[in-house]
């Protein structure tokens, strides 16, 4: 069979000129055979060609169905979190990645999602072990599931860390009242005050504010009781304390500046009572050395054998005890000529303050015993304890 070499129809022999393309047929009968095998091969790498890029086409355009739809889910789940509603959230997100391989974003959203379930659950759990007053153990899952939001961010994320934080505040809240039933004492309402300024609430605030009273009270009334008793320095360490936990207390400035006030008023005054105890000390010290012993009286009388006799009494004015005193006299005519001088001793021989003693000498060497005489003490000597 004849074929036209230039399109490939089938020609009859006697034909000069295609009926098909109208082209001038060769002349040799052998340049008209197989010329249609070579206008298929032509043909059907086009053909395939065509074919690929319908297929690629629709893949294309199916792909981007996909993923036009993915990112919908996607889109969706963000508004399904942002709502906290996880698990519709966690489902769309799911369906995204089946439709769409390699979908990071869907991917980290999925991860947020296992990780806000948890965390709602942990949230109600809390929620009973405040009931049970199990403070310690919620407070603890709380700050688990804050750590598991670290590698994290987003709106989404912040909403849940200030729920996480309202629930801490609730339950830090309730385990200080409790705290506060039980009566504590001034060092444990130190720690619970500091435990109220952590928690962030208008409660918390107010809770702060008795728990600042108290202390401010005690320290008041501690720090009262030593200023009392003149103990100035435990006095002020007690307010300087208190002032930690309350500074801008007026009632404990006011005490710190009264303490100051008598600190200052007191030692004055001690210095001055000091001083005077100083000078009473040299004045009972000269008293005692030089003017310890008063005379009371002496006289000079006779005894049945017509002996003189001098006879006496002193008085202490010491403040200590003084013991062997000595009085030295001297007889005398009314005409002022001594006629002797003598010493004796007073009994007893130790005087305490305000005490009396007594002297007597009888003398038996006086020849003019008739003549009127006069005694008079010279000198009175003793010593100190």
């Amino acid at each position: 069979m004849l074929y036209c070499p230039y399109c490939g129809v089938q020609t009859k022999e006697e034909e000069t000129y295609c009926i098909k393309c109208g082209k001038h047929l060769p002349e040799d009968r052998y340049n008209r055979l197989g010329n249609k095998p070579n206008v298929k091969r032509w043909k059907l790498p086009l053909l395939s060609s065509a074919l690929l890029l319908l297929l690629f086409i629709a893949f294309y355009v199916t792909l981007e169905i996909r993923t036009a739809k993915a990112k919908e889910y996607y889109m969706e789940g963000e508004q399904k979190v942002l709502a906290q509603d996880y698990q519709a959230a966690q489902t769309l997100f799911q369906n995204a990645l089946k439709l769409k391989d390699n979908f990071q974003h869907a991917e980290a959203s999925l991860a947020f999602m296992d990780k806000a379930i948890s965390i709602e659950a942990t949230l109600k759990e809390s929620k009973q072990l405040l009931e049970e007053e199990k403070y310690a153990k919620a407070l603890e899952s709380l700050s688990q599931s804050e750590k598991d939001l670290q590698d994290f961010n987003g709106e989404a994320v912040n909403q849940i860390v200030e729920r996480i934080t309202k629930e801490r505040n609730t339950i830090k809240l309730e385990k200080l009242k409790h705290a506060l039933q039980q009566e504590p004492d001034i060092d444990q309402l130190k720690i619970l005050l500091w435990d109220a300024t952590t928690i962030e609430t208008a409660e918390a605030e107010q809770l702060s504010a008795n728990i600042r009273e108290q202390i401010v009270n005690f320290v008041f009334a501690k720090a009262s009781e030593h200023l009392t008793n003149n103990q100035f320095n435990n006095a002020n360490v007690i307010v300087k304390d208190g002032l930690k936990y309350a500074p801008d207390s007026e009632k404990l400035v006011s005490l710190q500046t009264t303490i100051d006030k008598e600190k200052v008023a007191f030692e004055t005054a001690q210095q001055s009572r000091i001083e005077q105890a100083m000078t009473t000390a040299n004045k009972e010290q000269q008293l005692n050395k030089s003017e310890a012993i008063e005379l009371n009286k002496i006289e000079i009388t006779s005894d049945d054998q017509e002996n003189l006799v001098v006879k006496g009494q002193v008085q202490s004015v010491a403040t200590i005890p003084i013991n062997s005193i000595m009085v030295e006299y001297v007889i005398k005519t009314n005409k002022g000529e001594e006629i002797l001088t003598n010493e004796v001793y007073v009994f007893p021989d130790e005087l305490y303050p305000d005490e009396t003693g007594n002297f007597e000498f009888t003398h038996y060497d006086i020849n003019d015993k008739n003549q009127a005489l006069k005694v008079e003490v010279k000198t009175i000597t003793w010593y100190k304890e």
